[in-house]
């Protein structure tokens, strides 16, 4: 279990996922975990984060903040020579997040990092990358992030039934501005150049640049904010891009003892849909 003393510089491994990413032609997920251990919290880097996805600022970390803390070493894994696929053109189509208190900005952590669970989709293969986060020795957090590596067909790969929330009577309608994949990229180091502006978006074939779909999970929970218990797990499945400006409907319903909500085009296209469970 190979141990990180910080956190992996992510510069250098974008370089090395682009020249390397030809090489890399498929096979078994490698077993390495990455365990990363005194993390301490920067309050002004946390005030930003807040800031960017519309977080208030408070003692407690939003869910999705561990999310940002462990992202530079699942780059790490998936950049690793063992690693079948190549970082670029992977598509992150789901996440969950459970958490069992909150954090506090105070908190020391620990967190590990691997991949895990590779299966067919219906459009190539699927892989989870794993993350738990501890504060005093405890594992208080916990997420799933589901990557797609678009590829062969699968017809008799298992559909994932996604949520389904109809447009209209949003609850808010949202102004998302064209560089809010700049800010979004600039507090959580995730660089890809989809995200960062329309010609080098257009290099990956997108019209234009696309939100980051972690910053459209918190900008929701975010607007969630004040209904949500202390433990809990978000589930989200990300759907259509979100093209950058545009305006996109937030809607929120009660669900039990927790909520539904989504994120839609204004023409009604999902671009995120999920769900909050006590």
């Amino acid at each position: 279990m190979p141990e990180l003393s910080t956190a992996p510089s992510l510069g250098p491994l974008y370089l090395k996922a682009a020249a390397t990413g030809p090489t890399r032609r498929g096979g078994e997920l490698p077993g390495t975990e990455y365990v990363r251990r005194d993390i301490a919290v920067d309050p002004v880097e946390l005030a930003e984060y807040n800031r960017v996805c519309g977080f208030r600022l408070r003692d407690e970390l939003p869910i999705t903040y561990p999310h940002i803390l462990s992202f530079p070493a699942s780059v790490q894994l998936m950049t690793d020579k063992g690693f079948p696929f190549p970082l670029v053109g992977l598509v992150h189509v789901a996440n969950r997040i459970q958490q069992d208190r909150p954090l506090l900005v105070t908190d020391v952590l620990t967190q590990s990092v691997r991949v895990a669970d590779l299966r067919p989709h219906p459009k190539g293969k699927q892989f989870d990358v794993v993350t738990e986060t501890s504060a005093g020795g405890e594992v208080v957090w916990r997420e799933t992030s589901t990557y797609l590596r678009v590829g062969k067909r699968d017809e008799n790969a298992p559909q994932k039934e996604r949520r389904e929330i109809e447009p209209g009577s949003a609850s808010g309608t949202w102004r998302v501005p064209a560089d809010i994949g700049r800010e979004y990229a600039a507090v959580s180091g995730d660089r890809n150049p989809i995200h960062l502006h329309p010609l080098t978006a257009k290099a990956f074939g997108f019209p234009k640049a696309i939100a980051h779909g972690m910053w459209s999970k918190a900008r929701c929970l975010a607007a969630l904010e004040g209904r949500l218990p202390d433990a809990f797990t978000v589930d989200v499945d990300f759907a259509k891009p979100l093209l950058l400006p545009s305006k996109a409907d937030f809607t929120m319903r009660p669900a039990g003892s927790g909520w539904d909500f989504a994120l839609h085009s204004r023409s009604g296209k999902p671009h995120l849909t999920g769900s909050v469970t006590a």
